[in-house]
């Protein structure tokens, strides 16, 4: 820095802190921060619309508020700690509840009020006093801070000043108020940092209360996944964005989330099928009508984008009309539905003018959603293709490799990239496709991430088609990126790290994507250590295949571990039942020494703020 430079920034400083005292205040308080233990970070992936599963593990903070619990109220019985529980979990329905049961009179106030405040001490005790202050709501801020710091003063002027709060918080009939603004707190400071590997939408009914809840969070991060990117596209009125997310919602009977959610009517998509089939009303028909659209969109793509490298996907030209059977390799194959209307068999992929008309009204419907565009640009402005933090490594799928294992060079309208250079330069073109003026094939690129063979979302080519209309399963197989068989080597993960900029000795690869099927013997651990994979089948539509209901990878101040999750009953079994969702821990990693803020990203940051203020402090 040279000295014009240096001047001028010493400058700033000094208006900030405009006396010796103020600057060396700072400085203090910025080298204590350092020696305190690092904040939580939870990490989750593939949500996939299961909304009160996901908000109940918000809630319970993956189970962490009923270990504080079990640590710090040791004699306390284990039906008053359930009922501890679902009242933090979901404070207003618990409260509702217990008064119906005349449970609650003043000493179940000045009882719960004052375990409240014991535990948000507890699980506060790694921030400053000033973080803590200000995660607090301005209204109760003066009377929660002043309970917080004066709980465990045995002088008995402060003990009766602690014991006057309480009974003046019965008296102006603010006990609720301070019980829901507590149960809030802790949650809140259970969990300092909550990153999203992807996949918020399709399958589950509601992604679009996921996103609202995430909105209300007070510190997230999204990694794109293959379905948050096709909502983005569909966000940006790509024909074949609007109706693959269309299709899938569909499929899973999500028509709610589309229309009443969304705002945009299918009228005219199930006027057009009836148009075809009959007035049957029938929702199988609408979807395989969106899926026969949807493939005519992808042809046209396939075919005006050859380095795609997709031409097999052309399925359309191999459905024999007379036969009613899909022909391939000179092999005929049975259709599990022959009545397929809407296609010219003498040019598959011509789109009528009254399909292009439908097909233009429903992109305009995604682009002028005014809710689905709010939640569209949270996810943009909140994510990004991958994320270094705190030495870890984050992305969704995969980073495309070759056969033998080394980054593989990939045609990107024009440019041959690899590794992090290919991910940079997707995560500037997604941004484009939402905030600025893409072309034809950038518009395009988003259907290619969406289910391309080395799109780093997906990695993997999909069979749409034959999984809807084929019997025979052994179509029905997809293709994926050689990286699924890479990322159990412990150089090809190390090779990753490095590329990104990540110490191999210590950091770790952290995978969404595929779900891990942990009652086929699959673990989420892989290279020994390296990588750890997130995806537990979040999904309703998973659990069967994988034998649990999600994993929650916890990174704290003691090292890592997992969680992996039963499933979720209701809301309404937790408040009146107590029914918690059981998780079983299984550590990772043990740090020898206690992780604290100067070890942690943030940390480095502060360290650098400190040597240019000490330089400043100097000048005083």
């Amino acid at each position: 820095m040279d000295n014009i430079c240096c001047n001028k920034f010493i400058e700033l400083i000094k208006k900030d802190y405009p006396t010796k005292e103020a600057l060396q205040t700072e400085i203090i308080n910025l080298e204590a921060i350092l020696a305190l233990p690092k904040g939580t970070e939870h990490f989750m992936s593939d949500i996939h619309g299961e909304y009160e599963a996901f908000k109940h593990m918000v809630n319970n903070c993956s189970g962490v508020i009923r270990e504080k619990i079990d640590l710090i109220f040791p004699d306390m019985p284990e039906s008053a700690k359930d009922n501890f529980c679902s009242l933090i979990y979901y404070p207003e329905e618990k409260l509702k509840l217990l008064k119906s049961q005349n449970r609650v009179n003043n000493e179940w106030y000045l009882q719960t009020i004052t375990n409240l405040v014991n535990l948000t001490s507890f699980i506060s005790s790694k921030y400053t006093k000033s973080k803590v202050k200000k995660a607090i709501n301005p209204h109760f801020r003066y009377i929660i801070d002043e309970l917080l710091h004066s709980k465990d003063n045995v002088e008995t002027n402060i003990k009766k000043y602690y014991d006057n709060i309480l009974h003046a918080i019965l008296d102006v009939g603010a006990a609720d108020s301070i019980v829901l603004e507590l149960t809030r707190l802790i949650k809140n400071l259970a969990v300092d940092y909550l990153h999203l590997a992807g996949d918020i939408y399709d399958r589950g009914a509601d992604p679009d209360k996921i996103v609202d809840l995430l909105m209300t969070h007070h510190a997230v991060d999204i990694e794109w996944g293959n379905h948050d990117v096709l909502w983005i596209g569909a966000a940006c009125g790509i024909p074949v964005c609007v109706f693959t997310a269309l299709y899938n919602n569909l499929k899973y009977s999500n028509l709610h989330l589309i229309e009443n959610s969304y705002g945009i009517s299918i009228r005219k998509l199930i006027n057009y099928t009836n148009s075809l089939y009959g007035n049957r009303k029938n929702l199988t028909d609408i979807v395989k009508t969106t899926l026969i659209l949807l493939l005519k969109l992808e042809g046209n793509i396939i075919k005006r984008n050859p380095e795609f490298g997709l031409n097999e996907r052309l399925v359309l030209n191999n459905i024999d009309f007379e036969k009613k059977v899909y022909v391939l390799n000179g092999k005929e194959y049975d259709l599990k539905d022959a009545n397929i209307k809407g296609i010219n068999p003498l040019d598959p992929y011509e789109i009528t003018p009254e399909e292009q008309k439908l097909i233009n009204r429903l992109c305009e419907d995604f682009k002028t959603s005014i809710r689905l565009q709010s939640h569209i640009k949270f996810i943009i402005d909140k994510g990004c293709v991958y994320k270094k933090f705190n030495g870890n490594l984050i992305y969704h799928g995969c980073i495309p490799v070759t056969e033998g294992g080394k980054f593989k060079k990939v045609d990107m309208l024009g440019q041959k990239l690899s590794g992090k250079a290919y991910f940079d330069a997707i995560d500037e073109l997604i941004r484009k496709n939402y905030y600025g003026q893409p072309s034809e094939k950038e518009r395009d690129y988003m259907y290619y991430l969406w289910g391309g063979y080395d799109s780093p979302f997906t990695g993997r080519i999909y069979k749409t088609f034959e999984i809807y209309f084929l019997k025979d399963k052994s179509l029905k197989a997809e293709p994926r990126n050689p990286y699924y068989e890479f990322r159990n080597s412990v150089e090809v993960c190390d090779m990753i790290m490095k590329e990104f900029g990540v110490d191999p000795a210590h950091g770790h690869i952290i995978n969404g994507h595929l779900p891990v099927k942990v009652k086929n013997g699959e673990k989420p651990i892989m290279a020994d250590g390296k990588l750890i994979i997130i995806d537990g089948g979040f999904c309703k539509a998973y659990h069967e295949k994988t034998g649990i209901a999600g994993y929650t990878l916890i990174a704290n101040s003691h090292g890592l571990r997992m969680k992996a999750h039963s499933e979720f009953s209701s809301k309404e079994e937790v408040v009146t039942e107590n029914k918690d969702i059981i998780s079983d821990s299984t550590i990772i990693e043990t740090s020898e020494t206690r992780i604290h803020v100067r070890d942690t990203d943030n940390g480095k940051n502060i360290e650098e703020t400190v040597k240019v203020l000490k330089m400043a402090l100097n000048t005083y």
